[in-house]
């Protein structure tokens, strides 16, 4: 009984000793390195700023000695707006987490929102009005806007900090009388118009690829042609009906810059202009089959592809001459489907890359395999170029990829990805 109480007592102590180690633990920890009022961001505390400053203004810089931003500090005082300071010398993986490209630069993380800082063109922009910077006083009729009869009313000042507490929406407001006559307006309202979409910005391949948006329409167009604006206006026309559905890019194919995308998908910039589709999944693309490239055709491609009537284009090699004629019979995307969906025969077929040494490895045993199995004609042993062929059938992208179709089930084929020293098998 007395061992027992002992043992009570000292499991009692190192519970409290627990205890206490964890809850002494965050209080040293909520401090944050701060220089003359601007926090000193780092890797480790940088999602803790997030979470304790609701609006976290972001300065990404090279940091030196005569570089201060006590001023802009004292500015933001009394504000919800923290400013800090990282330092992309110091803090590369930080910068890297984050999707820094260019510096200097300006972000205005909200809420804790990691994922989708807005953009500020700089911190003494932001400084010199912050009403000003998320309000715009309008004087023209293409804006969004609040109409009201005094600047300074109450309303006024309620819309300004709406504007400050919600940055990434464009505010405005506006005194003008052509304005309200336009819109029939007599007293003080709140219009919330929606914005043409404007699909003519410039963007970088990084960016495109992070897009939520998996389904691309990619336009190859060549900007020197005389029906360039024709096409480019038809193409952004047709992109407003399939807002966050796909995302469609046009691709200047005199652009030497491109030219890995144009090779990519085998494009040649004589053949411009044409359109092709693709989703970033299964990489399986489509073009759209159609010399005519208006409004109405562009949209009924890409509707028969969200329906999935779309067929994909497959890119094929000629059929070579004696292509049977050899153990390893050498198939092209023309005649693959033909001969490896055969009822009749046991079809083993090598997905290879010509430059690929794991695939080149594989050819003498292949030859031997053929070799083997030379007498049975019910076995055919194959080998298709998987970069020069579009394959309707899913490898993972993983090549050399091995591809067994068995007589009677051919639909029931089995994938093995090589992996070095073995094989791993995909049903």
């Amino acid at each position: 009984m007395r061992n027992l109480l002992i043992l009570g007592a000292m499991a009692f102590c190192l519970c409290v000793h627990v205890c206490s180690d964890t809850q002494s633990g965050p209080q040293g920890d909520t401090t944050l390195p701060e220089e003359d009022g601007v926090l000193q961001l780092k890797q480790e505390h940088f999602k803790r700023a997030l979470r304790k400053y609701k609006q976290l203004l972001v300065h990404f810089c090279k940091l030196h000695s005569d570089l201060s931003f006590k001023d802009a500090a004292e500015a933001l005082m009394g504000s919800e707006v923290k400013l800090g300071v990282v330092d992309v010398t110091q803090e590369k993986d930080l910068v890297k987490e984050l999707n820094g490209t260019s510096y200097p630069m300006v972000r205005l993380y909200i809420s804790g929102d990691i994922h989708n800082p807005v953009p500020c063109p700089g911190v003494k922009t932001v400084l010199s009005d912050r009403i000003s910077y998320f309000c715009t006083n309008l004087h023209r009729l293409s804006h969004l806007c609040f109409f009201v009869q005094e600047l300074t009313n109450a309303y006024s000042q309620v819309f300004h900090a709406a504007a400050v507490d919600l940055p990434d929406i464009s505010f405005a407001l506006t005194q003008n009388e052509e304005v309200s006559r336009k819109y029939r307006l007599s007293q003080d309202v709140v219009l919330l118009l929606r914005k043409k979409l404007d699909c003519r910005k410039h963007f970088k391949t990084s960016q495109i690829l992070s897009s939520p948006v998996l389904n691309h329409a990619l336009l190859f167009v060549n900007k020197s042609s005389a029906d360039f604006e024709e096409i480019s206006s038809a193409f952004s026309s047709a992109a407003e009906n399939f807002r966050m559905k796909i995302l469609f890019v046009l691709v200047n194919v005199a652009e030497s810059r491109n030219g890995r995308l144009m090779e990519y998908f085998r494009v040649r910039d004589f053949e411009a202009p044409l359109i092709r589709l693709v989703n970033l999944t299964d990489h399986v693309t489509y073009h759209l089959p159609s010399d005519t490239l208006n409004v109405e055709v562009i949209q009924e491609f890409c509707q028969s592809y969200l329906d999935g009537k779309a067929k994909p284009k497959m890119q094929s090699e000629p059929i070579p001459e004696g292509w049977d004629q050899k153990p390893v019979k050498e198939l092209v995307g023309m005649n693959l489907e033909q001969v490896a969906f055969n009822p009749d025969k046991t079809v083993f077929v090598l997905f290879y890359l010509p430059y690929s040494k794991a695939s080149r490895t594989l050819f003498p045993l292949w030859e031997e395999l053929a070799e083997a199995f030379r007498q049975r004609e019910d076995v055919v042993i194959a080998r298709i170029d998987a970069s020069a062929n579009d394959i309707n059938l899913s490898t993972q992208g993983a090549y050399p990829s091995l591809c067994l179709f068995p007589a009677l089930y051919t639909e029931r084929s089995h994938i093995y990805i090589w992996r070095k020293k073995y094989l791993k098998t995909e049903n």
